[in-house]
């Protein structure tokens, strides 16, 4: 039997980026990491109950609730709020998988915060810019709750407002910049207080200094994942989106917050690219607070990977200080 020539696209690999993910030259995309999810739970986990909820009936897009057990029915208390954006490079992971339940269950116990992460349409069935768009709808949609009166009573009862605070990890981290700068150019009824960015996904053609080394094969993976995730980006990884401490024309000085902590690890590819953004924020003008933490001799979001290590440990801990400064 002759196969047909879709059979065979569809059989074909047009760019391999295991572990994560493959496309073939059909456009079908197999993920390999990150689709497995987990239920919230009303029962306790490390002191924490979690719900999902939905922010966007129209695009049947959910988000998880966390909070400190202790407060959850029993009181009025008012906790700051987390919201955070996972990563994946835009194409693979979601709000559910246990990775996140996990950093996000730590993340809540340390922080005495209620956090909320939301999940996003991925590239590339939604290419960008529609992630940045979701994520957007999904802070209108916690922002609904300032007055109480909003559809969640966890975020009427428990949300401080006054203490908003933006994070994510890697393309979430990327995604929590891009929506801080939105905040303030729009005009947002509430003041986000900070942002976190843990390994945030910038990039560019070129170096971003002279401590930046690029090794081929992985620059041609990030290339070629941007490609994945914005097929019609006609400047590839100098895209305003991601390169966003490279560009000249990428001003920092708009960013609506008041403080920044960047959490880089140091054998991550992108290790110069959080700090040179900090460096980029400080000359811009902006006149809030920023502050970068270095874990070395890790890699790239390896708090997730391995959360049961003292580094990991360090990074929810300092997590969870910046929320409480």
């Amino acid at each position: 039997m002759i196969s047909s020539p879709s059979n065979k696209m569809d059989s074909e690999v047009a760019f391999d980026r295991s572990p994560a993910f493959r496309v073939y030259k059909s456009g079908r995309i197999e993920r390999l990491l990150g689709e497995t999810t987990v239920p919230p739970s009303l029962t306790p986990q490390n002191g924490v109950v979690s719900k999902d909820v939905i922010y966007s009936p129209e695009k049947n897009l959910f988000l998880r609730i966390y909070l400190p057990e202790k407060v959850s029915d029993i009181t009025d208390k008012k906790l700051p709020i987390l919201i955070y954006f996972h990563g994946g490079g835009f194409i693979i992971e979601t709000a559910f998988s246990p990775t996140y339940h996990t950093f996000l269950t730590s993340a809540v116990a340390a922080a005495k915060c209620l956090a909320i992460s939301v999940d996003y349409l991925r590239a590339p069935e939604f290419p960008i810019p529609i992630p940045y768009e979701d994520s957007w709808d999904s802070l209108k949609w916690v922002l609904t709750h300032i007055t109480g009166t909003g559809p969640e009573t966890w975020i009427n009862k428990h949300g401080d407002f006054g203490k908003v605070f933006l994070a994510g990890d890697s393309a979430g981290g990327n995604i929590a910049h891009h929506l801080t700068i939105r905040a303030k150019r729009e005009k947002l009824e509430t003041v986000i207080s900070g942002i976190i960015l843990i390994h945030p996904y910038f990039w560019g053609k070129t170096p971003i200094d002279e401590f930046e080394v690029r090794d081929v094969g992985k620059t041609k993976g990030v290339e070629g994942s941007w490609r994945v995730a914005s097929p019609n980006s006609k400047e590839g990884v100098d895209d305003p989106w991601l390169n966003v401490v490279g560009s000249k024309s990428s001003d920092l000085s708009g960013l609506g917050c008041g403080r920044v902590l960047v959490l880089v690890a140091g054998d991550d590819l992108f290790v110069r690219q959080g700090w040179c953004y900090a460096a980029k924020l400080k000359k811009s003008g902006w006149e809030g607070e920023v502050e970068v933490m270095e874990t070395k001799n890790e890699g790239h979001v390896f708090h997730l990977k391995n959360p049961n290590t003292d580094n990991a440990r360090q990074v929810v801990k300092k997590l969870a200080e910046f929320i409480n400064k």
